[in-house]
């Protein structure tokens, strides 16, 4: 790491990388990777990963985890592409109420993975090796049975076009749907 990105004197923080969460199990298996090679090939003293929800870990217990490994600073790096919600509310509230657990500690919320040149090439790296892929007719794919929904809770929350619309204008009513 340069001087550039790390002040003089300024011991590296631990880090977690903070993805939203699936009910696939290993669905994290490539965030698992990345936290596994800063560690070994940046000299990161601790990096962890976890999920907002569905399956674990989770943002408390790794963060009392690292805490309890000794880190006096830990760098939450979001794993997510867009700037949505979960970055914007969701993740700060969350980290402020473990910090309220942890007075000696100083969390940090880092910044999401969002736009990078780096991900141009990363998107044109996929294009390049999807060029012979099949017909996504002949794609065979597992049960949805496989990935059961927990009671009370939807795969996904639709919203109609109208009332996006609202809300890409700014002009919600406070409520959701």
């Amino acid at each position: 790491m340069s001087a550039k990105t790390k002040p003089a004197g300024d011991a590296l923080p631990s880090v977690i990388l903070l993805g939203h969460g699936s009910r696939v199990e290993k669905a994290g298996g490539d965030m698992e990777r990345v936290a596994a090679i800063l560690k070994q090939r940046h000299g990161f003293p601790l990096v962890e990963y976890c999920f907002m929800s569905r399956l674990p870990p989770h943002f408390p217990e790794t963060l009392a985890a690292l805490v309890g490994r000794g880190a006096t600073r830990v760098l939450v790096i979001p794993y997510f592409l867009h700037t949505g919600l979960h970055i914007r509310l969701d993740i700060p509230e969350m980290m402020k109420e473990e910090a309220a657990k942890y007075p000696g500690l100083r969390l940090q919320l880092g910044g999401n993975l969002g736009y990078d040149d780096i991900l141009v090439e990363l998107v044109r790296k996929r294009i390049d090796e999807s060029l012979g892929v099949a017909d996504v007719r002949e794609v065979a794919l597992p049960g949805r049975e496989n990935f059961p929904i927990p009671a009370g809770q939807q795969e996904f929350v639709p919203m109609d076009p109208a009332e996006a619309k609202k809300y890409r204008a700014g002009k919600h009513h406070g409520h959701h749907h």
